[in-house]
């Protein structure tokens, strides 16, 4: 969850809403611990690796289960692409070559595969350090930010309300990652107990983070001041310590790089598994107990992607399709019951719904598509296997 977000998304969505970007925090944490909570009631009742494509196949509803496996593996490969070349851009900002750093981040993508595919515990292990080091520098930015602080500046929201749901669909995302943790739930000892506690603990831990910064930054820069800033934590430092902001920003990239795709390989082989994706991506390693050949192939087209694509135009694909994938999640999780779960499950499908009306027109186009394409296909390889 700690990516490039937290440092990255404050500008544009000051942009929208000035100082209202406290509310549109509140917006976006209420948003993503509703999603939290169906994603996670569901892998507590089937814990298994795949996400919510697993969810809904257990629940019998493959086609919402394959629409939710269709919009998870789009958007969160558009997702970890963006990441890469968002570090890749920090770490060479005057790349050349018609290119640019996609090459940088298309080798990122690659190195990281490598360790996801040693093992879900090298995974782990690599998130813990990374996450550890991103905390450690963001406090450090944070602090010497507040020692800057010699005129704080008024908190304005010149236009509000006007802006505020824009602004809570950027900040949204700096939450996202916690359903990485539910698709590896298959390989989670005592997922039952451990998953809830997983994700509660993430939110929190960001929620605090994201909103101490937002406040530091929103009083050393000004609404303005932040809204024009293409690296506000680097100005707010000065120029002694941006090399430890642009640090901070790769660690945190490449940390959250190493989670979508560990839960991409996941969702890919329980599909796999399924018959829903080619077979030949099902099997697991003997020894290292990870679907190594769906570990290469999202590797493959993660990198491709980064390679070719900027950031900005990959983020807009992912930005529909994962709040559909959450949708889905929230209807699921209907199915399982329960005066609160659904009550939580209805208010969950109606925002995520809601929010993703503020999303690029070309990120819902691009979303809507390869629902329909994948659908498309899916029943030509039905009708194959029928004759």
């Amino acid at each position: 969850m700690l990516g490039a977000g937290v440092f990255a998304v404050w500008a544009p969505a000051a942009a929208h809403a000035g100082a209202g970007i406290l509310a549109a925090l509140g917006i976006a944490l209420l948003i993503a611990t509703l999603n939290a909570t169906s994603t996670t009631r569901l892998a507590r009742a089937y814990p298994e690796s795949g996400g919510v494509f697993a969810f809904g196949r257990a629940l019998g509803a493959p086609r919402l289960a394959f629409a939710a496996g269709a919009l998870f593996l789009v958007g969160k490969l558009a997702s970890a692409a963006a990441i890469a070349r968002v570090a890749a851009d920090y770490l060479a900002p005057d790349a050349a070559g018609p290119l640019g750093t996609g090459p940088l981040a298309a080798g990122i993508i690659l190195a990281l595969a490598a360790v996801n595919a040693s093992g879900v515990r090298s995974t782990a292990v690599a998130s813990t350090i990374t996450a550890g080091i991103v905390v450690a520098l963001l406090l450090a930015a944070d602090l010497v930010g507040v020692t800057r602080i010699s005129d704080p500046h008024p908190l304005d929201w010149p236009d509000a309300p006007a802006g505020l749901l824009p602004a809570a669909t950027l900040i949204f995302f700096a939450f996202a990652g916690y359903a990485r943790v539910a698709t590896l739930g298959g390989e989670v000892r005592d997922p039952r107990r451990t998953l809830p506690v997983a994700v509660a603990v993430s939110l929190v831990s960001v929620a605090v983070l994201a909103g101490a910064t937002a406040v530091i930054l929103l009083l050393g820069l000004g609404t303005a001041g932040l809204a024009a800033s293409s690296a506000p934590l680097a100005d707010l430092a000065g120029p002694g310590w941006r090399p430890v902001v642009v640090i901070a920003v790769v660690v945190a990239c490449v940390g959250s790089a190493l989670g979508v795709l560990a839960g991409l390989s996941r969702t890919a082989q329980a599909m796999a598994q399924a018959g829903e994706l080619p077979r030949a991506l099902a099997p697991i390693h003997p020894r290292t107990g990870t679907p190594i050949r769906a570990d290469a192939v999202v590797a493959v087209v993660a990198a491709t992607a980064a390679l070719l694509l900027p950031s900005a135009v990959l983020i807009g694909a992912s930005a529909g399709a994962v709040l559909g994938y959450y949708a889905i999640s929230h209807t699921l999780a209907w199915r399982l019951g329960g005066a609160a779960g659904r009550a939580i499950a209805a208010v969950g499908a109606v925002a995520c719904i809601g929010l993703a009306l503020w999303a690029p027109p070309a990120a819902l186009l691009v979303a809507a598509s390869v629902l329909v394409a994948g659908f498309a296909v899916r029943a030509v390889v039905a009708a194959r296997r029928a004759a």
